[in-house]
């Protein structure tokens, strides 16, 4: 009896579902009333577990894989490098982990701040050397610029001072290729300078910071400044810089800033690319002297507007002479002190020539062009400015070396200063180009897949405060 009821009422469920799934492809609406009770409970379950299954589930697992994760490191960084203190890497507050981390060597930074110490060198070289290990820079191509730094000092107070001309650094070289090219022409060799005869000229000195100097932004504008020259590699990677006072030009901090990357480059470096302020007969022999092909830009002529151009004086090299646009030459004259020779027409065809108001201003109705003894240098530089892949190398100084001032201004307060002293400023630069390399390394450190195990910034940081813990206690 039992057995038939309950073959009736299972006939009869059957019944109601087939009804109730003929009245739901029909359109009409179910209510939650027409359904059974223990159907209901069956789809509610079951959403219930689906829902745990793919949300829950996933997100508890994450946490417990990270935090396994964590665990590890921190027993890593004990294990590696001896630290005793809690490390919290899970903290939301990036800047509280690295002032706890560096609490101390932050002290004795401060006070090594008051000491004439190479503390600061040591950390920059020290950044780069472990990215060059790594294979993060790649000096094949260098750009180099420079920038400046506002010093804190009002342009108004200032004074006007005699100082004298200082002598090139390669002044000695430069003579005596003048004295060979002097005797090659019959000429005698220049006699030595005395020290009475050292010109002088003008300089504008601040009341305030005496190593600054006056920098002419435009016609208008004028601060004064700092310049910080900066060299960097294809991957924006900080190789070296040179500070000067803000009326130093480019071409004469050159070759202190080449020289230190030279010193400690290991790579081979096929080009530098360099602006329109760096062109310069020096430079480019001694870039071209070393093997490296210079990356420069067009350098419009300087002349007077509605006179000839230099270029329009054509230079015979077989006779070593120039012809003016009228067919007439300009002979030999002689070879200056500062490394140019001389050509001169002659009056009497000036005189009666119908372009002299284009040509020359001169009293004696005389046109006088120079040229440099190392103007073929300059002239194969130019020349190797159209090869395409020189004009690849140049087109990338905006991705590299403005960007690394962009970053150094806009993200590290390198716009101005409010230390005074070029060896204060020095430090602070240091600290800046170093933060910046550190940076780019822990961030590539991160994104490397070679390693089994992705390493976090903090290993570089620790790292960081065993070497300046060494270098503080020598």
């Amino acid at each position: 009896m039992i057995h038939y009821l309950w073959k009736i009422s299972g006939a009869k469920a059957q019944k109601s579902d087939a009804v109730l799934r003929e009245d739901f492809c029909r359109g009409n609406l179910v209510s939650d009333r027409a359904m059974t009770g223990g159907n209901r409970m069956k789809i509610r379950t079951r959403l219930a577990i689906a829902f745990v299954t793919i949300t829950v589930v996933p997100i508890v697992l994450i946490f417990v894989a990270a935090f396994g994760l964590v665990n590890y490191q921190e027993h890593l960084f004990q294990k590696t490098y001896g630290l005793s203190e809690q490390i919290d890497l899970l903290s939301g507050n990036q800047t509280q982990v690295f002032n706890r981390l560096t609490q101390g060597i932050q002290e004795e930074i401060r006070e090594a701040v008051g000491k004439n110490t190479d503390l600061f060198e040591s950390i920059f070289k020290e950044i780069l050397a472990r990215a060059t290990k790594c294979g993060f820079v790649d000096s094949s191509n260098i750009y180099i610029d420079s920038t400046h730094i506002k010093a804190s000092a009002n342009k108004k107070k200032y004074t006007k001072v005699e100082v004298d001309i200082q002598a090139k650094h390669y002044q000695e070289k430069l003579e005596k290729e003048i004295n060979e090219d002097r005797l090659k022409h019959g000429k005698s060799p220049l006699c030595e300078v005395k020290n009475e005869e050292v010109k002088k000229k003008e300089k504008i000195e601040s009341n305030t910071d005496k190593d600054s100097g006056m920098f002419f932004k435009n016609e208008k504008e004028k601060c004064f400044a700092y310049l910080a020259h900066t060299a960097c590699d294809n991957n924006n990677f900080i190789l070296d810089f040179h500070i000067t006072s803000g009326n130093i030009h480019d071409s004469v901090a050159f070759s202190d800033l080449y020289q230190k990357i030279k010193n400690n480059s290991k790579q081979h470096t096929t080009a530098i690319a360099i602006d329109a302020g760096y062109i310069t007969p020096y430079i480019c022999k001694t870039l071209l002297d070393d093997g490296i092909i210079p990356a420069i830009p067009y350098k419009r002529p300087m002349t007077k507007k509605g006179f000839f151009k230099k270029y329009e004086y054509v230079y015979d090299e077989y006779y070593d002479c120039y012809i003016c646009p009228n067919n007439k030459i300009l002979k030999y004259s002689t070879t200056n002190r500062d490394g140019y020779r001389e050509y001169k027409s002659n009056p009497s065809d000036c005189k009666s020539c119908e372009h002299l108001n284009i040509c020359t201003n001169s009293k004696n109705k005389q046109k006088l062009v120079t040229r440099h003894i190392w103007q073929n240098y300059l002239e194969e530089a130019d020349h190797l400015r159209h090869k395409p892949y020189v004009k690849k190398v140049y087109s990338k100084r905006k991705e590299t070396i403005e960007r690394v001032f962009a970053d150094a201004k806009e993200k590290h307060g390198m716009r101005y200063t409010k230390l005074r002293g070029l060896s204060k400023i020095e430090m602070e630069v240091s600290l800046i180009f170093s933060c910046m390399n550190l940076k780019k390394l822990a961030n590539w450190m991160w994104k490397d897949t070679s390693n089994n195990l992705r390493l976090t910034p903090i290993f570089s940081i620790l790292s960081l405060k065993i070497f300046i813990k060494k270098k503080i206690a020598i």
